[in-house]
């Protein structure tokens, strides 16, 4: 393959979500020089997350390795590390491997979790926004329930209550898997416990969940969870857990082991960026060109970017299509530097949203209208399928999914975790050997 002229411009793109993955896919093979920056050699697909969690996927099925994606490309360049500062002024990002400098960078590492400034919620509860952390939660899940199965009389009911905070889809699609556990799989598992005292609470700090949907989507994906049996709490605030009890606001309390926090996010820090860019939850505030105000040649995509239109005068929502709407718009305005064309400016079409609840449950809103059901559910599956970047994962996932659909069943029940004794060991037996 013929080596590729760049232009001498580099762009150095930070964070390979759905954003930075798809701005650089749309500059492979263009003049400019591409560094996409990850702290991991992977991309994860956010949306399934919860169903590693739940033991519905591995892990490998929402993962692509970034090295994969880019293997024949002759302009974009990958490099795992964490990013610890940037100078604006000098054109300089400081790295955990090294110093980088740029023409144009792109800020696209997305959100964490918001905690609201709650430490001991942040030090207590379980979060899921990295495959590894869905993979300790799995591992969490699985473990209360052996626990359980010697667990004294008093220490049963924390073990069996699992709260989850936050009725956005994340909550909502976590609680319905949890509770499509509990009356297919887990009493096929584990004969000797009772699951009739397995409790799934949703907590939800407005009036409705999914609430940024329309209000048939709302009430539908309520009434969805009751009829699986979650305990669906709205206008419910948690205000601390200490790992056993959720203190909630007036005065409730659920004594669980288990409180998933699902209940908003917050950007990301980088450090060196000027305090007069951040706007609310960490996000920067960009222009219609999505460069970030103030500053110039560095710009900002997906959830971390801020951008108030006519349309969206809070800023669009947190969400991948915006995210990829955002990339090959960028992208498209970087080739036009190239090619002396005007630049455009970036206007946002929706093309809706929609959450799962379980097998045959689902809500969809798209622009002039609403439905949900079979046909929804249907929707969502397919709609994902795309979004997959691999032929091989897309079958993974579909095998996986009809096989549990048929069976009720998935057979990635698995505790798998690292053992820190053993490569302790190992290390130091090669050390030995050196």
């Amino acid at each position: 393959m013929k080596k590729i002229n760049t232009s001498g411009k580099r762009i150095i793109i930070i964070g390979a979500g759905f954003a930075g993955l798809q701005l650089a896919r749309a500059m492979n093979g263009t003049a400019y020089e591409v560094l996409l920056i990850d702290r991991h050699n992977y991309h994860q697909f956010q949306p399934l997350m919860y169903q590693v969690a739940t033991a519905r996927l591995e892990p490998s099925s929402i993962s692509f390795p970034l090295r994969k994606v880019f293997q024949y490309s002759k302009n974009v360049n990958i490099r795992v590390a964490e990013v610890l500062k940037v100078e604006t002024t000098s054109k300089l990002i400081h790295t955990s491997i090294g110093d980088f400098d740029y023409d144009y960078l792109v800020v696209s590492f997305g959100c964490t979790t918001n905690y609201f400034g709650n430490a001991r919620v942040q030090a207590n509860s379980l979060p899921m926004k990295s495959v590894p952390q869905a993979m300790a939660l799995r591992n969490r899940i699985l473990q209360s329930f052996e626990d359980a199965l010697s667990a004294k009389p008093e220490e049963l009911q924390a073990l069996m209550n699992f709260v989850i905070v936050g009725g956005g889809p994340t909550g909502v699609e976590l609680a319905g898997a949890m509770a499509e556990m509990k009356k297919n799989i887990l009493p096929k598992d584990y004969p000797g416990i009772d699951f009739s005292e397995l409790a799934v609470y949703l907590l939800e700090g407005s009036p409705h969940t999914l609430n940024v949907m329309s209000e048939a989507s709302k009430k539908k994906s309520q009434q969805y969870l009751e009829d699986l049996g979650v305990k669906v709490l709205t206008n419910t605030v948690v205000e601390d857990y200490d790992g056993d009890t959720a203190q909630l606001r007036g005065g409730q309390v659920i004594r669980t082991k288990n409180l998933i926090w699902a209940a908003g996010v917050i950007g990301n820090v980088l450090s060196g960026m000027p305090t007069d860019t951040i706007v609310k939850n960490n996000r920067f505030r960009v222009d219609r060109y999505c460069e970030v105000e103030g500053l110039k040649d560095v710009y900002a995509v997906g959830d971390i970017a801020y951008m108030p239109t006519p349309k969206y005068p809070t800023g669009h929502p947190q969400l991948a299509n915006v995210a990829i709407s955002q990339a090959k718009f960028l992208a498209h305005n970087f080739k036009n530097r190239l090619n002396g064309l005007p630049l455009q400016e970036f206007e946002y079409h929706n093309k809706g949203s929609m959450a799962t609840v379980g097998k045959r449950k689902a809500v969809v809103d798209l622009p002039k209208f609403s439905f949900h059901g079979r046909l929804a559910w249907l929707t969502w599956m397919f709609v994902h399928l795309m979004l997959i970047l691999s032929v091989k994962n897309k079958l993974l996932i579909f095998l996986n999914w009809m096989m549990s659909y048929f069976a009720n069943d998935s057979t990635l029940r698995l505790m798998l975790r690292a053992d820190p004794e053993s490569y302790r060991v190992k290390v130091e037996e090669e050390k030995t050997v050196m």
